[in-house]
């Protein structure tokens, strides 16, 4: 039903009204959802901020560590068996993070990413990188492994010869390629620290857009909503035609 507004007069059709309301709506969740993400993603930067207050020894018995939490393990690499988990960008490059199994001392298995090597001239010559076996400390953050945004299927099970090239694997897939059952619930995975030696490009940081970006996309989402809702109303509002003389 049209509604006068002076000399002038609001009559939108239905099916355009509905429309309206649909995407205006669709564009406000939009907007929310960036809006949560940001908080995520502030939560994650403060964690990793406060992650080097303080350094806790782990060992096959420790709890589980908040993510980011420093902490330091004593043991051995295992260079045998090593993975290079692919697609892992730095610097706009493609390449491999790499994965080493770590023997701790007193028993049981943690993952240590000990940074990122890039692919190469060809895919089919895996980079080098080997690494002893002496009785050494470590330093990193504690993690998970790299996940995709959305996994599709099952993974993939993983397979000899080493160093297995893996995209996005579990940690139960690794577990069940090394053969191994007894992992510290400390960390799936530790982030080795730049300063430590036997590593690779180690450029740490949470995954993904800080949360600014995502407050910036939530603002844009919002400008949407509300330019439509101004087009509804200059669309549909019309000049009343005086009547001739």
């Amino acid at each position: 039903m049209p509604i006068k507004l002076g000399t002038r007069t609001f009559a939108p059709r239905p099916f355009t009204t509905l429309l309206t309301i649909v995407l205006i709506v669709m564009l406000i969740a939009l907007g929310r959802w960036q809006l949560s993400r940001a908080d995520h993603k502030r939560a994650l930067f403060d964690a990793f901020a406060a992650g080097a207050d303080a350094t806790l020894l782990i060992d096959q018995h420790t709890p589980r560590a908040a993510r980011y939490r420093h902490v330091e393990a004593s043991g051995r690499y295992d260079g045998s068996r090593q993975l290079l988990i692919d697609n892992m960008v730095e610097g706009g490059r493609a390449g491999y993070f790499v994965v080493t199994p770590f023997a701790l001392q007193g028993g049981g298995w943690v993952l240590v990413n000990r940074g990122w090597v890039s692919v190469g001239a060809s895919r089919a010559e895996r980079p080098s990188i080997a690494v002893d076996g002496d009785e050494r400390r470590i330093r990193g953050r504690a993690d998970y492994l790299p996940s995709p945004g959305i996994r599709m299927g099952d993974p993939k099970a993983l397979s000899p010869p080493y160093p297995v090239v893996a995209e996005y694997p579990t940690h139960a897939a690794v577990a069940q390629l090394l053969g191994e059952t007894d992992w510290t619930p400390a960390a799936d995975l530790l982030l080795l620290d730049p300063g430590e030696s036997d590593g690779y490009v180690r450029s740490w940081a949470p995954p993904g857009f800080p949360p600014l970006r995502h407050v910036g996309y939530a603002l844009q989402w919002f400008a949407l909503a509300l330019a439509l809702f101004v087009i509804y109303l200059a669309v549909n509002v019309r000049r009343v035609k005086e009547p001739s003389a």
